[in-house]
């Protein structure tokens, strides 16, 4: 019984997974990393020509790290070296590099020595390095996802040209996707089945990582073809002459959810405003319930909490000015602890702006003054408010008059800031509601003073 994969000459490829299998073999099957593998691009170029130079690739999970390090080395014809900072040490470094000097007097040959998640490496880890960087024994490529300004010691970074890969797009690992399915369908020399709604379910699940795409998918074609998978489970069995992967089988995998919930579709637009006039209309049930069915359904949290961001000064204002922090605050958790748990500082954020006093008055002073520069441009600022840093200035009347408001009593003095052409414009009206009802109080004693002035 062959498996599934199998076909002449190609046993070996048993027990493989997807990723590896299908791992791209040359420059035009990476995708996503266009300004950097283009045609014309410096590093393409350089690549093409064989100029190889020690360098470290800093990027997401799933972004193609590992596989441009080796497409790198096939393409330069150096011998690749993979090494995981997480397994090995500086031993194993020193017996790669005596390899590499061996290889490089015997055949010419040079030697690329790929290190993942190079950043685990301390810094006499990472020391051990640069010798051998120095001398040329060995191209060193580093990958890591964390920055390499804080993850990697300046004497390494200094030899190294660092390049930054992009998370891939939806689109990016849709094309990933098909090109394994084309794959499979080579090697099996059957038909899979599996319509676009599904590849886009699974590239949006992925959220930017090739790599989990593809693990989904195998998954899924492991369900659909059961048995069969794995020659040591289909003893007795004839392979089926088709694979098919039903809406069904992917919704038990990733729930159903997947394809109700579009991050750049109606979906998406409709729940994140159904999230926003909840918390407006101060129904905190409905806010939070909306804010987790988004999450559930792979939204990007930071993008919801950029929204209550936004919410927290156009909705909520000076009628509650602590909304602002509490937003910030969970901004700031969210971003150092992550899912599941960073979806309760998001709770409490949502909760408080849902429950908080509600004002817009802040977006429509905004939008007044908008208004005012618009139709009367840049007016001339008052003498008496102008900087005075040059003895002319000081001649010609700046600064002139100009009364200190922290020497006069209750820090206030009677006095018009706005332009000639603008005096007596009000933009700002606080609501009675919350700090803004202190505020209304406040600036109603101060704005009838100066009427009765005039």
């Amino acid at each position: 019984m062959k498996d599934l994969f199998e076909k002449r000459g190609e046993s070996d490829s048993k027990g493989v997974p997807l990723a590896e299998l299908f791992r791209p073999q040359n420059l035009e099957e990476i995708y996503g990393q266009g300004h950097l593998l283009d045609r014309g691009t410096p590093f393409r170029e350089s690549i093409e020509k064989g100029e190889i130079f020690s360098m470290i690739l800093w990027g997401p999970p799933g972004s193609g790290k590992t596989t441009m390090a080796g497409v790198i080395a096939k393409k330069t014809r150096h011998a690749f070296v993979p090494f995981s900072a997480v397994m090995g040490g500086v031993k194993e470094v020193r017996e790669i590099v005596a390899m590499a000097e061996t290889q490089k007097r015997g055949k010419g040959k040079g030697t690329i020595l790929f290190v993942d998640e190079i950043h685990r490496f301390n810094k006499i880890q990472q020391d051990a390095f640069l010798p051998h960087v120095e001398k040329g024994t060995i191209i060193l490529i580093g990958a890591t996802t964390e920055n390499p300004s804080f993850a990697l010691n300046s004497p390494l970074l200094s030899r190294c040209r660092v390049f930054v890969l992009k998370p891939l797009s939806v689109e990016d690992i849709e094309k990933i996707l098909r090109r394994i399915l084309k794959g499979i369908e080579e090697r099996s020399h059957r038909k899979v089945e599996i319509g676009h709604e599904i590849i886009s379910a699974i590239a949006k699940s992925a959220d930017g990582d090739a790599r989990r795409g593809i693990n989904l998918l195998e998954m899924l074609l492991k369900s659909a073809v059961g048995a069969f998978w794995d020659e040591s489970f289909s003893i007795g069995h004839e392979i089926p002459d088709s694979i098919r992967v039903n809406v069904e089988d992917v919704e038990k995998l990733l729930g159903k959810n997947i394809f109700l919930y579009d991050r750049s579709g109606e979906e998406h637009f409709n729940t994140i405003s159904a999230f926003i006039k909840s918390m407006r209309g101060s129904d905190p049930d409905a806010s939070i319930y909306y804010m987790v069915r988004m999450i559930e359904s792979g939204e990007d949290p930071l993008y919801i909490l950029r929204r209550m961001l936004i919410f927290s000064a156009e909705d909520v204002g000076l009628a509650d000015p602590r909304a602002l922090e509490v937003v910030i605050s969970a901004t700031i958790a969210f971003e150092k602890v992550g899912l599941p748990e960073g979806i309760l500082p998001m709770a409490m954020a949502a909760l408080y702006l849902a429950t908080a006093p509600k004002s817009n008055s802040v977006i429509v002073a905004t939008n007044r003054a908008k208004e005012a520069v618009k139709e009367k441009g840049a007016v001339s600022i008052p003498m008496h408010l102008r900087n005075p840093v040059t003895a002319l200035m000081k001649e010609l009347g700046y600064g002139k008059g100009y009364r200190y408001p922290h020497d006069e009593v209750g820090h206030w003095v009677p006095e018009n800031y706005l332009p000639d052409e603008l005096e007596g414009e009000i933009f700002y009206s606080p609501s009675n509601l919350g700090y803004e009802k202190t505020i209304s109080e406040r600036l109603g004693k101060i704005r009838e003073y100066l009427k009765k002035g005039q």
